[in-house]
């Protein structure tokens, strides 16, 4: 099989697009075709003329002109192209809780933008909007990798993040941000599905310093029907992410009442949770809301997150979280040695602080899973739109 890389030689052209500092330090090396359109990694030639996209499990197959299933990737003449290089559907400087990443220096802020696309078919996708949108529709904000990650620099946040659409399918430009953004000392996160393939993610991921990974549900059945997915890819993707590599991991679980949300199922995800990625994970519950195709699904109880937190728990989990709802007591990060309340959390508030410069519990001295600094970030639940 030949992986497709980047192909030509010629220098990038923008147009009339504001020229960056620095750019050509990271992106001079793709090929860029036109604005914002860049030769892709991952591919490969068919014997019947077409082009097989390896990025994602899918696997899509086409002709030149074609696109994949996340409309960002398109078959060109010369291999595959992304369309999306460059071009955001917005910055905005977040609270790293609200990825979620409770356990990746928290109170800290985050730069956070995302493009357009998805290489999943979410029925319930809470960011419908961008993930099932044309790049064209949504991608009004154009930001070189370096000036990406200058301007996370300037704001002062900690790290930048890779979110809202699944950043897979905007692998080369992510890869690029994360260069430019390590190069100034800045962390990099991407909130992810997980479904990528086993060549692409090893070279994403090398770039990565903390994900949260999307585990729709614990079901085949769930990932065929509400996803258009496999589930068996996701789940390689988290062991691979925990054995493999120093990628701090987070999972999320958004429980939607009659689909996923059943004590049987809860259970059987805790219990492969503990065997495959161990009890130190932190993992989330969210609660749903009625969006984009199951309008007619009404939103999670608080009441079924506590449930599953305490499933969780009493599994063997050690740092299990709720979110979308108010819940101070599952928001909040406790000490597996001595059960003390080690950071207070009021939806992305920070109250009680008590983990030393060691990340150690000042009680007990107990070691707390997860990236920690000697003070919390002061950012709070602040959401400041950023433009580049």
């Amino acid at each position: 099989m030949i992986i497709g890389r980047s192909l030509g030689t010629g220098r990038p052209s923008f147009g009339k697009m504001r020229p960056t500092k620095g750019y050509n330090v990271i992106a001079e090396k793709r090929t860029m075709i036109e604005p914002g359109v860049v030769m892709g990694e991952w591919w490969h030639p068919l014997p019947d003329g077409r082009i097989q996209c390896d990025l994602c499990p899918r696997f899509c197959k086409m002709r030149p002109g074609q696109r994949g299933f996340c409309f960002v990737r398109q078959a060109h003449e010369d291999g595959v192209v992304l369309t999306s290089y460059g071009r955001a559907s917005g910055f905005c400087i977040d609270p790293i809780e609200k990825k979620p990443l409770n356990h990746f220096y928290p109170g800290t802020s985050v730069l956070s933008f995302g493009t357009a696309g998805c290489n999943l078919g979410c029925r319930f996708c809470q960011n419908w909007d961008i993930s099932k949108a044309r790049e064209q529709d949504r991608l009004t904000d154009w930001a070189a990798p370096e000036r990406v990650a200058e301007a996370a620099a300037e704001a002062g946040c900690r790290s930048i993040a890779f979110t809202y659409n699944d950043p897979i399918i905007f692998a080369e430009y992510a890869i690029d941000c994360a260069q430019a953004a390590h190069a100034l000392g800045l962390k990099t996160v991407a909130v992810t599905a997980g479904y990528i393939t086993p060549d692409a993610r090893r070279d994403f991921f090398a770039h990565i310093d903390a994900a949260n990974v999307d585990l729709k549900a614990f079901t085949e059945q769930f990932y065929k029907r509400l996803c258009f997915a496999h589930l068996e890819p996701v789940l390689d993707t988290l062991r691979w992410l925990k054995r493999e590599t120093d990628v701090w991991l987070e999972v999320t679980t958004l429980l939607i009442p009659g689909h996923n949300d059943s004590p049987g199922e809860i259970e059987q995800l805790c219990d492969w949770f503990v065997d495959n990625l161990g009890p130190e994970v932190p993992l989330h519950f969210s609660a749903f809301h009625p969006d984009f195709k199951m309008r007619d699904v009404p939103p999670t109880p608080p009441t079924t997150l506590s449930r599953a937190r305490e499933q969780a728990l009493a599994a063997g989990l050690h740092h299990v979280f709720t979110g979308n709802v108010f819940d101070m007591v599952g928001q909040s990060t406790y000490c597996i040695g001595c059960g003390e309340r080690l950071i207070e959390r009021n939806w992305y508030n920070l109250g009680e602080w008590h983990v030393d410069a060691d990340g150690c519990c000042t009680f007990c001295g107990s070691k707390l899973a997860g990236h920690f600094e000697p003070e919390p970030g002061r950012w709070g639940s602040r959401r400041q739109r950023v433009f580049i």
